[in-house]
């Protein structure tokens, strides 16, 4: 039998690692003990090359959050003030609202009324489930305010309060249907009330209602009553009697005159392809002489559009089925001002009071347009349910958010895309155009006051006034991002703007900013509410936080991602509420059934010191201004006399301006005449 024998022997194959440590060489590794970790075989060589990369990130980690700590003790600490009085309320305070002498407070249960001077609780409105979220105060003058408050249902109820009594006049969306109702998602009252305006949201629509409320009746209806109820009480006490009617049992008796409906402002509808048959069809639609509108009177047929939309499905449809199709939606939400009067909203022959607003300013969410609407429609736009805006700014992004300075002269409008303009309303020219390079979308826009506008003599309630005087050169604009982080926009009347970087993101979650409010009392401060719950003062020229307003160790700020807060800034104080600390057996029980209210006066930490009053800048020469600051003065100086020229024009018939017209045509002509004689001799 054969047998299949190897003629070679089995051997070991040579080493594939060269560069492994032989056992006679007892000094390699006191030679080169780093080697060791690169002479190892796989997996080990992996598994170690892993293990240091998490050690270095870890010490990276390490490192920077060291220098952090190191670079915040560096900082200087903001200083930290406690309350300087305080006052409970009953049931849960969702909001605040400061008006004239007294601060009212929207409960869990209705509204209540406080004293700024001893904080005595002075009346209160009670309704079962009625629970207050929003509340807007406005002083009327004489000792009566009006007041807007929306419940968690939607319900907006304007009140008016006098002689220390709430009076319910009426539920602005109040429906005989309550499967028709919808629901007020934002309230604003103009400065005196003399307007309101609610947003309303229904399934599938939206749209804003705008009311003037007839002040002056009230006032008079009231006075009408207290007089007859005082001369009630004296005939009732010559005649010995003990009892006196009060205040509010008279107030029943009382019937105000309801608000009146101005407008009724729609979003813009959807653009389609056009009705016209022709040109001449388009433009007998533009009646009033208007160059920009919101692009419905235009030539573009369906077909057009139908085939521009098959092109561009056609040229991204890979990106299209990836992320899919996003139809287009009718905005259901907007932002709106009360505008006072400027010369986009003010016409020849209007009769206007520079503290009165003549206009309102609006912009639907995604939408590129922002409205102006005059505040006295003539009867054939009142009817009208397609209200058309008299002035429309078109912007070159959809815009985010919006923000109207303190005197109503300077418009802010920040683009989805990052851009940021400040606009000029009294002279209507832009101030400035940023933009924000890097890829963050803006939250919200506030002004800020700079030293020269906290005057008195600078920031008026004059529109025409405030900010045309070049002492006050600057507008600063505080943007905040939905990450945290926020910059300051400086904008001079002539020169470039810039823009700063005040706070990045922050890393930790907890420093995520909840609210910020600017304190017009002084320059350059804003107030910053974290989700912590601290609640620093920051002075935006040294990008640090000077003051910490801190509640009682037994307290807390709550909720600290929608604080409770209102700003006096008549009485230069900070009202914040805040809770009482839970016992672990109270956690499982209901929420707090009182809230305290603490005040935080800025006259008594010396804020002054901290904001000092900037001086004003001097003024150059003519012959050293740049050509832009040159025009401005010009184009000032020759505003000044416009309103005397506009009198002497009026003053002036057709016949005869166009005869001074010729007349000055000639001697133009003359002129001319004689001066190229001149030069032939």
């Amino acid at each position: 039998m054969e047998l299949n024998t190897r003629t070679h022997s089995l051997g070991i194959p040579p080493s594939s690692e060269k560069d492994w440590a032989k056992e006679d060489e007892e000094d390699f590794f006191l030679l080169d003990p780093d080697r060791k970790r690169d002479v190892l075989p796989q997996p080990f060589r992996m598994i170690n090359k892993l293990v240091m990369q998490v050690f270095d990130s870890a010490m990276e980690t390490i490192e920077r959050r060291e220098m952090l700590r190191e670079a915040q003790k560096l900082k200087v600490q903001p200083k930290k003030c406690f309350p300087t009085a305080e006052f409970q309320v009953t049931e849960r305070a969702n909001c605040l609202a400061v008006s004239g002498k007294y601060i009212f407070v929207g409960l869990s249960v209705g509204l209540a009324a406080f004293k700024t001077c001893d904080f005595k609780d002075v009346c209160a409105w009670d309704a079962a489930n009625t629970e207050i979220c929003a509340i807007h105060a406005s002083d009327l003058g004489n000792k009566c305010h009006a007041l807007l408050a929306v419940d968690e249902m939607g319900l907006a109820r304007l009140f008016c309060f006098y002689k220390e009594s709430f009076l319910l006049i009426k539920i602005l969306n109040e429906v005989k249907d309550i499967s028709q109702r919808c629901a007020c998602v934002e309230v604003v009252l103009s400065q005196g009330g003399d307007y309101a305006g609610i947003l309303l949201q229904g399934n599938t629509k939206a749209w804003l209602e705008i009311y003037q409320l007839p002040k002056d009746s009230w006032l008079t209806e009231m006075e009408k009553k207290a007089g007859a109820a005082e001369e009630l009480a004296c005939s009732e006490k010559s005649n010995n009697s003990s009892e006196e009617r009060p205040m509010s049992a008279i107030q029943a008796d009382v019937k105000l005159d309801p608000p009146v409906l101005l407008l009724t402002v729609r979003p813009p509808k959807p653009i389609t392809g056009t009705s016209f048959k022709g040109p001449l069809d388009a433009l007998k639609e533009v009646d009033d002489g208007s160059m920009l509108g919101l692009g419905y009177n235009h030539l573009i047929k369906d077909s057009q559009w139908e085939l521009q939309e098959a092109i561009f499905r056609s040229t991204y449809q890979e990106y299209l089925e990836a992320e899919g199709v996003i139809e287009e939606e009718i905005p259901r939400y907007a932002i709106f001002h009360f505008l006072l009067p400027s010369q986009i909203l003010e016409g020849p022959e209007m009769k206007v009071q520079p503290d009165i607003p003549v206009g309102i300013g609006v912009h639907w969410d995604g939408n590129h347009n922002f409205c102006l609407y005059l505040l006295n429609p003539s009867p054939q736009e009142k009817a009208d349910s397609d209200l058309k805006p008299d002035v429309v700014w078109p912007c070159a992004a959809p815009i985010a958010c919006s923000a109207v300075s303190s005197c109503s002269r300077y418009l802010a409008l920040a683009g989805e895309d990052g851009t940021i303009t400040i606009w000029d309303k009294h002279l209507g020219y832009p101030l400035s155009v940023t933009a924000i390079l890097e890829e963050r979308f803006i939250r919200s826009i506030h002004f800020l006051c700079d030293s020269a506008a906290a005057s008195d003599e600078t920031c008026g309630t004059d529109p025409v006034s405030c900010g045309a005087d070049p002492v006050c050169p600057i507008i600063q604009l505080l943007v905040l991002c939905t990450d945290s982080s926020f910059y300051l926009v400086k904008a001079p009347r002539a020169g470039k703007s810039s823009i700063t970087l005040l706070a990045d993101r922050p890393e930790n979650p907890n420093l995520t900013i909840s609210a910020v409010m600017p304190v017009l009392a002084f320059p350059s401060a804003v107030l910053i509410f974290s989700w912590d719950g601290t609640v620093s003062l920051m002075n935006t020229d040294t990008s640090q936080a000077v003051y910490c307003f801190c509640t009682p160790p037994s307290h807390a700020v709550e909720p600290c991602w929608q604080p409770v807060f209102t700003v006096d800034n008549v009485n230069c104080c900070l009202l914040l509420r805040g809770d009482e600390h839970q016992q672990q057996d109270d956690l499982v029980q209901d929420k707090a059934t009182h809230s305290t209210i603490f005040l935080f006066d800025f006259n008594s930490y010396l804020l002054k010191e901290a904001f000092p009053k900037k001086p004003d800048l001097p003024l150059k020469p003519l012959q050293e201004l740049q050509w832009i600051e040159r025009c401005n003065i010009f184009l000032r100086d020759r505003f000044r006399f416009l309103p005397e020229r506009q009198e002497v024009l009026l003053e002036m018939e057709e016949q005869e301006y166009w005869d001074y017209l010729q007349a000055q045509a000639a001697a133009m002509d003359n002129e001319r005449e004689k001066v190229k004689g001149e030069k032939k001799q």
